[in-house]
C-alpha cells in the first residue's frame, strides 16, 4: 500500500479507536448511577466489575461481529444493503429463543436461552447453505433468496407463537428479542469469545480474497484464490459470528448495515482496513446505544435493538441523501 493512502486510513483509524475508548470509559462510568472512579466504594466496584463490565464486553462483541459480518457480507454479495440478519439466521435464532421463553423450559439454566439461540442460528446457517449450494458451486443470490424466503417462515411461526401466548411470557420474549443486554454476565464471555474471534479471524485473514472476489470471480481467479473456497470460509466466519451474537443478546438491529458504510467513508474500501474498522465501530455503537437504553428511562430499559433503530435509521437516510453509499 503506498504510504499516503497509509496515512490517509491510519489517521481516521485511531480517531475511530480514541472515540471508542471514549465510549467504553462512558459506559464504565456512567449510567443509572453514576460512579466517580476516584472514589468508589466496595458496592460501587461490585456493580462495575460484576454487572457493566460483563456487559460492556459482551455488547463490544456483539457490536464487533454484526459490523464486522456487516462488510464481509456487502462484499460477498456485492450488495450496499446487505446485513448479517438478511440471511434469516436471526429469525431461525429468535424462534428457538422464543420457543424457550414461551415455553418455560430451563434446563441449562441461565444458559438455556443463549444455547437454544445458538442451535437455532447454526442450523438456519446450513440450511441457508445448503440451499446455496448449487453444482458444486456456492451461488450468492441463492443464499439471499434462501434467508429472505426462511426470514418470512420463521417470523410467521415466531408471530403464531407470540399470538397465543401468555402476557408475561410475551413481554420476556419481545424483549430478548429486540436486544436483552441485561442477562449478560461473565459466564456468557468464554464462548461469545470463541466464536466471535474465531469469525473475525477467518474474515480479516481473507479480507484481501473478498478485495478479489468484489471484482468477480475470473479476476479472483487470476489472482490465485478460489472463489468458491473463499466464499465459502467466508460465510462460515458470518454464521459464527451472527450465530453468537443473536445468542449473545437478541435481535440487534442497523449495526450490520450502516457500520460498513460510516467506516467505508473514512477508511476506504479495502477489506482489510474496513473489516477491523466496522467491527471496532460496531463495538462501540452497539457500547453507546446500551448505555442510553439503561439510563434514559431509568429504572426501566430500553432494548438496545430498539435504540439502534431510532439512532440508525434517520442516519442511515441521511447518508443515502447526502453521500454515495450505494457502492461498496
Amino acid at each position: 500500500m503506498p504510504e499516503k493512502i497509509r496515512i490517509k486510513t491510519r489517521v481516521p483509524f485511531i480517531l475511530i479507536v480514541f472515540i471508542i475508548s471514549a465510549i467504553l470509559l462512558g459506559s464504565l462510568f456512567l449510567g443509572p448511577t453514576i460512579i466517580n472512579p476516584f472514589t468508589m466504594n466496595h458496592v460501587e466496584k461490585e456493580i462495575l466489575y460484576s454487572i457493566r463490565l460483563p456487559r460492556i464486553i459482551i455488547s463490544v462483541l456483539m457490536g464487533m461481529a454484526l459490523g464486522a459480518s456487516g462488510a464481509v457480507l456487502q462484499g460477498i454479495l456485492r450488495n450496499p444493503l446487505a446485513d448479517p440478519y438478511i440471511l434469516g439466521i436471526s429469525s431461525g435464532s429468535s424462534l428457538m429463543a422464543a420457543l424457550g421463553l414461551l415455553s418455560g423450559f430451563s434446563l441449562f439454566g441461565k444458559f438455556t436461552i443463549p444455547l437454544t439461540a445458538f442451535i437455532g442460528a447454526s442450523l438456519v446457517s446450513i440450511i441457508v447453505g445448503a440451499f446455496g449450494w448449487k453444482r458444486g458451486r456456492l451461488w450468492p443470490e441463492r443464499l439471499l433468496l434462501a434467508g429472505v424466503g426462511l426470514s418470512f417462515l420463521f417470523h410467521s411461526v415466531l408471530i403464531l407463537l407470540m399470538s397465543i401466548s401468555s402476557a408475561d411470557s410475551l413481554r420476556k420474549t419481545l424483549f430478548w428479542i429486540f436486544g436483552d443486554l441485561s442477562i449478560a454476565d461473565w459466564s456468557l464471555i468464554p464462548y461469545g469469545s470463541l466464536f466471535i474471534v474465531s469469525g473475525l479471524c477467518i474474515a480479516f485473514f481473507r479480507a484481501k480474497a473478498l478485495n478479489a472476489l468484489m471484482l468477480g470471480d475470473e479476476l479472483a481467479h487470476s489472482l490465485g484464490f478460489s472463489a468458491q473456497r473463499e466464499r465459502m470460509l467466508l460465510f462460515i466466519s458470518i454464521a459464527l459470528m451472527t450465530s453468537a451474537s443473536v445468542s449473545l443478546g437478541g435481535t440487534i438491529g442497523f449495526i450490520g448495515l450502516l457500520m460498513p458504510h460510516i467506516a467505508r467513508f473514512f477508511v476506504g474500501s479495502d477489506n482489510s482496513i474496513l473489516i477491523p474498522a466496522s467491527a471496532l465501530s460496531g463495538g462501540a455503537f452497539l457500547c453507546l446505544a446500551d448505555l442510553i437504553g439503561k439510563s434514559i428511562l431509568s429504572p426501566m430499559e430500553i432494548p438496545s435493538g430498539i435504540v439502534t433503530a431510532l439512532i440508525g435509521s434517520p442516519y442511515f437516510l441521511y447518508l443515502l441523501r447526502k453521500k454515495d453509499v450505494l457502492s461498496v
